[in-house]
């Protein structure tokens, strides 16, 4: 009987103190068991509750305090800075300044005081867009899923549904896949051929002297293929003979930048042994004139014989950490394999390293260089390279 009388009389403090707890929006207490004070937005919490109930102050200039609290100071208030950060709303003693940012940018949130502007994402081919860039959200992608495509790099467009199929008056040559949707050819392409009946005259020529296009008949469709892959074998072709002349060309020019280091080995000396045997006297100087303006006309032209500060815009254009990772796509059109790049990336100027040591492979001339820079869209450091070479040219 005495211990159902304890288990009772507990009972009904934990049920009082629930029942106050729930009645106390603050959730805390007083010593004595009074229920703690609040310090409404604009005031920060001086003197926690404790012995004694809450004691609030209101936020001086600089501060805020944005909610109700029994334990919340005043904080200090954000600032915007950097040129792409402008002010939408200051501070007072209820809310934090809000910063707002370019367009294409959003606000990213480093520390509680420390906000930077970011450019948005730019979702690749192949990706879309499953959530657009806000003013503190940074765009996000996704893959587009079997059946639909992205044919774009953009921050708004999303995966397009794949067209199901071609129409009547067309052929399909490809399907769809994320990078692009399913490709359709028109059946009624003009091919040129004799016309009937004309025995005297070349296959592509009528009797009136001028060519003749016919179209194909409804079911030609299996036709077409064999066209297209003869177009495409002659595109293999081209490209066989551009390697196959760059090759030469290349080859070409190492056996006269050979040719002309050895004249110049040999200007001296050659000088000299025609004078002590034969008494005539030959103008070494005027010999070495001679080599050296051979040299300069047979020798490519190379990235490292640059002026320095050329050499040094050319890095900072690649180094731009707004243009994305453009100098490791550069290396690997170049040829470098990930873990070379992985080496440049730990020294001090990667772009540095990377231009330097593809100036000391044969062939690696501004010429090649030009065409990496153009097949990444560096149009720009293409141009400062050309008006490099220019400059340094020896007229």
């Amino acid at each position: 009987m005495y211990l159902s009388g304890i288990l009772l009389t507990v009972s009904l403090l934990l049920l009082s103190q629930a029942v106050a707890e729930d009645r106390c929006t603050s959730g805390q207490f007083t010593s004595s068991g009074e229920c703690c004070s609040l310090c409404d937005p604009g005031y920060g919490v001086a003197v926690p509750c404790g012995d004694k109930d809450t004691v609030c102050k209101p936020c001086t200039d600089g501060t805020f305090s944005d909610s109700s609290s029994a334990t919340d100071t005043c904080q200090p208030c954000s600032s915007c800075e950097g040129p792409s950060q402008s002010i939408e709303s200051s501070c007072t003693s209820k809310s934090d300044t809000v910063c707002r940012c370019q367009d294409g940018h959003f606000l990213q949130f480093e520390h509680y005081s420390n906000r930077t502007c970011v450019p948005c994402q730019l979702c690749s081919k192949g990706l879309g867009v499953t959530s657009v860039c806000t003013r503190t959200e940074n765009t996000q992608c996704q893959l587009c899923p079997k059946g639909s495509y992205s044919e774009e790099k953009s921050r708004m467009s999303p995966c397009l549904p794949c067209r199901t199929e071609c129409a009547e008056t067309e052929v399909q040559i490809g399907d769809c896949v994320p990078q692009h949707d399913i490709l359709c050819m028109n059946k009624d392409v003009p091919i040129l051929k004799r016309a009937d009946g004309d025995s005297r005259k070349d296959d592509n020529i009528t009797a009136s002297g001028s060519p003749h296009f016919i179209a194909p008949s409804d079911d030609n469709s299996k036709n077409i293929i064999p066209v297209y892959c003869s177009i495409l074998a002659a595109v293999v072709v081209g490209l066989i003979v551009y390697v196959a002349f760059k090759c030469y060309t290349s080859c070409k020019q190492k056996k006269q930048l050979a040719k002309a280091r050895a004249v110049e080995l040999a200007t001296s000396g050659e000088g000299e042994k025609l004078h002590s045997d034969s008494g005539v006297f030959l103008d070494t100087h005027s010999l070495q004139d001679q080599n050296q303006l051979s040299k300069v006309k047979t020798e490519p032209k190379l990235y490292i014989n640059l002026p320095p500060n050329k050499q040094e815009e050319v890095e900072r254009l690649l180094a731009d950490s707004s243009r994305g990772k453009d100098w490791q796509r550069l290396a690997n059109l170049l040829g470098y394999e990930e873990a070379a790049i992985e080496m440049f990336m730990r020294g001090e100027d990667p772009v540095h390293t990377l231009l330097t040591d593809f100036s000391t492979k044969d062939g690696s001339t501004l010429e090649v260089l030009c065409a990496a820079l153009v097949n990444i869209e560096r149009a720009d450091v293409v141009e400062t390279l050309n008006s490099s070479a220019d400059a340094s040219s020896v007229v």
